[in-house]
């Protein structure tokens, strides 16, 4: 799934609520299609349809970040720290710093987003239903056909309880890396007791839905010339592409499963002691080195964090290159792990792709080693 820098648009319960570009496409056209929807059921003014359309859009996306918050808002209480949520083109992704480390995490983590859906349909749908009863009047239509007119409340909530099912409906399908194939995967761990295996049981049937949808929208391009037939083209695509990484991760993760990070990583890694002089780090270290980061230990070897080198170059241009380095460390950046956590844990880590490196810590907080994106590549050659 997509994981490119998005824009933020909001903040809920602390977590990062960002889109990509491809949203504010989407949520145009979104609005100009159901806008012609609308007013073919609500009648009256172009712009009554247009501000229901604005409406049931935004409705739409809002049911996507509670779908995510329900995914994050789990894995939260598990102990899973979020990165944020972000939307794109066909839907919405929780990104998580780690992966689920039992069949029990992934399945509570999994059932909770389709949970939160079924929920909005059924709110949706019982409060259209309150309502329905004096809602609707009958008008005959220009054409002498007998349509039905409703009113915006009414085509709203209809609207949003529909496109909940659907998404409901669609997610619990058992392919990977839908969240119904993410739910399978946590039952066939828990029944085998191996996660690569479900791995890729499910990323194969994630292949084989992909490849089904694929075929109905070139069959719909090909029968009506409809747009939406290109789109569910490209969302086959994108799900066979996913379905695919699952299945080579499975194979992967099976071959170099008994390898762990303190067997690939730098036993004698260059670091920072806290009370140096940010003048002195730069010549010593930034100068020398060329790496944008190191690691920061005090006396004892306990990591206390990293420090950038844009930070440091900025107090010192700032006019305080007296500063210590303890001084701007970042002691919540993405880069911590075991040395005893296995490769495929790191392969999965966020601070590995994002900062080039991690810093392996035992349980007392004492520095054991880096593990650089290079070793990994290194260990992973004999495999490949």
């Amino acid at each position: 799934m997509p994981t490119r820098s998005t824009i933020q648009l909001a903040r809920l319960f602390g977590i990062r609520i960002g889109v990509s570009a491809s949203w504010f496409v989407v949520l145009f056209v979104l609005i100009y299609v159901l806008s012609g929807y609308f007013h073919e059921f609500i009648g009256g003014s172009q712009s009554t349809a247009y501000a229901v359309a604005v409406a049931g859009s935004l409705g739409y996306f809002a049911s996507l970040v509670l779908h995510e918050l329900g995914h994050a808002l789990a894995a939260r209480r598990l102990g899973i720290p979020i990165a944020g949520i972000d939307l794109w083109f066909f839907g919405g992704l929780s990104k998580m710093r780690r992966e689920p480390e039992s069949a029990s995490e992934e399945l509570k983590i999994a059932a909770a987003g389709p949970a939160v859906t079924l929920i909005l349909f059924l709110i949706c749908a019982g409060a259209g239903a309150l309502i329905s009863g004096g809602s609707t009047t009958r008008d005959l239509g220009l054409t002498g056909g007998e349509t039905v007119k409703t009113t915006p409340l009414f085509a709203l909530l209809g609207w949003l309880a529909f496109i909940n099912a659907m998404l409901f409906v669609f997610n619990v399908v058992p392919a990977f890396p839908l969240d119904g194939g993410r739910i399978a995967r946590a039952l066939i761990w828990w029944r085998t007791g191996d996660r690569n295996r479900a791995t890729r049981a499910t990323g194969r049937s994630g292949q084989a839905f992909a490849l089904l949808i694929g075929l109905f929208g070139l069959w719909v391009s090909v029968t009506s010339g409809s747009l939406l037939g290109l789109l569910t083209v490209m969302l086959a695509f994108i799900l066979y592409q996913a379905a695919g990484a699952a299945v080579v991760q499975g194979a992967l993760a099976e071959r170099i499963q008994h390898i762990t990070v303190g067997d690939i990583m730098d036993r004698d890694p260059v670091t920072i002691l806290s009370d140096e002089k940010l003048i002195d780090a730069q010549e010593q270290f930034f100068l020398r080195y060329r790496w944008p980061w190191f690691a920061v230990v005090d006396p004892s070897h306990h990591f206390l964090g990293i420090v950038r080198q844009q930070r440091l170059e900025s107090e010192i241009a700032a006019g305080r290159p007296a500063l210590e380095v303890a001084d701007i460390l970042e002691d919540e950046a993405p880069v911590q792990i075991g040395p005893q956590a296995p490769l495929e844990s790191l392969l999965g880590s966020e601070g590995l792709g994002r900062m080039g490196a991690m810093v392996a810590v035992d349980s007392d907080g004492v520095l054991q080693g880096v593990v650089t994106l290079a070793e990994v590549r290194r260990a992973l050659t004999p495999v490949a």
